[in-house]
């Protein structure tokens, strides 16, 4: 049996726009009521997203100044998952068909998450994808689980899922520098996507096994590696 795990934001879900809304509600809350500030493109602010430039930089580069930076950097990290912003996000093109793809092939399919289950849920009851994934294969963080940092908390997220799910040939696909981590801690390959918000570069450093574009390209790399229990769809 042939199990993947997929984060959930990255390659299933695009999560840019509400990162975005963010950016310029925060921008708007932190400037003075006169101050001329420079607002950054989707794009532009996207790019600098997936580059991991530090949130009181691009406040910097926006035309924030003195302690607006690191009131701006606060503000944003408070915001940007609560619940009025979730709605943003959608899910990335051709993710659900890589998803129904998957399904027709018999694998095992499990999600990995930093997502809080209520956070989780509501993603799969909007964009109707909770019947992908079984509830024993929903790995997420609980409402009040207190976070350290993600490339601390998902290794833990994974040792009990391996703990507790059967035996399978595993995979992991993420978007982040927490699922090679993850993966990588407990022997297991990995693919990272570009679809999320790390760019190529970034993902590079940490050492994947492979980087694809997309969940429909990790899952074309999967099947040039393995034995699938049903052909190819």
């Amino acid at each position: 049996m042939i199990r993947l795990f997929t984060d959930f934001d990255g390659p299933i879900m695009d999560v840019s726009e509400r990162y975005y809304q963010v950016y310029l509600c925060c921008l708007e809350v932190t400037r003075q009521p006169h101050q001329v500030v420079n607002v950054l493109t989707k794009s532009e602010f996207w790019r600098l997203k997936r580059a991991q430039v530090p949130e009181n930089e691009i406040g910097r580069r926006s035309g924030l100044d003195g302690d607006q930076p690191k009131a701006f950097a606060q503000l944003r990290k408070d915001t940007v998952h609560t619940a009025p912003y979730l709605h943003y996000d959608g899910p990335v093109p051709g993710a659900i068909a890589a998803l129904e793809r998957v399904q027709r092939l018999g694998f095992d399919l499990a999600v990995m998450t930093m997502r809080r289950e209520q956070e989780l849920n509501e993603a799969f009851e909007r964009c109707d994808l909770g019947h992908f994934f079984r509830s024993d294969r929903r790995y997420c963080l609980s409402n009040t689980y207190q976070k350290t940092v993600d490339v601390k908390d998902k290794p833990l997220l994974m040792r009990r899922a391996l703990s507790e799910l059967p035996p399978a040939q595993c995979w992991m696909v993420g978007d982040t520098e927490a699922d090679i981590v993850a993966a990588k801690t407990h022997g297991l390959p990995v693919i990272a996507v570009t679809s999320g918000i790390r760019d190529r570069q970034r993902l590079a450093q940490q050492s994947p096994d492979w980087i694809a574009s997309n969940l429909a390209e990790a899952l074309d790399i999967i099947l040039e590696n393995t034995q699938p229990t049903q052909a190819s769809a």
